[in-house]
């Protein structure tokens, strides 16, 4: 089953650019938090892969309140990190450093 497929299994969402997208932005994040200094491959590690797919689904929830540092109400209580994207899930991924030349 494919990433897109299990977006739309889990999210019911029938909009495919909707999870593209998602999906696209959690990659870049993902890799923005390994290649800390830039130059990152085009294609994301395979290890990686499911954790991409848990933080297109962590962006996918949270449409409608992006961005979202509080809000409490009936206590229900959000707070949103500025990356969108839950600390717990970026924290998996291991910065790559290489060595000075």
């Amino acid at each position: 089953m494919t990433m897109l497929d299990r977006l739309k299994k889990r999210t019911g969402e029938t909009d495919e650019n909707i999870l593209l997208d998602c999906m696209e932005s959690a990659k870049a994040a993902i890799q923005s938090r390994r290649y800390p200094f830039g130059d990152a491959p085009e294609e994301l590690e395979a290890r990686y892969t499911d954790l991409q797919y848990r933080c297109a689904l962590d962006l996918y929830n949270k449409i409608g309140a992006e961005g979202q540092t509080a809000h409490d109400e009936n206590g229900i209580s959000r707070v949103y990190e500025s990356s969108w994207i839950s600390d717990q899930l970026l924290s998996e991924v291991v910065p790559f450093c290489g060595v000075s030349k």
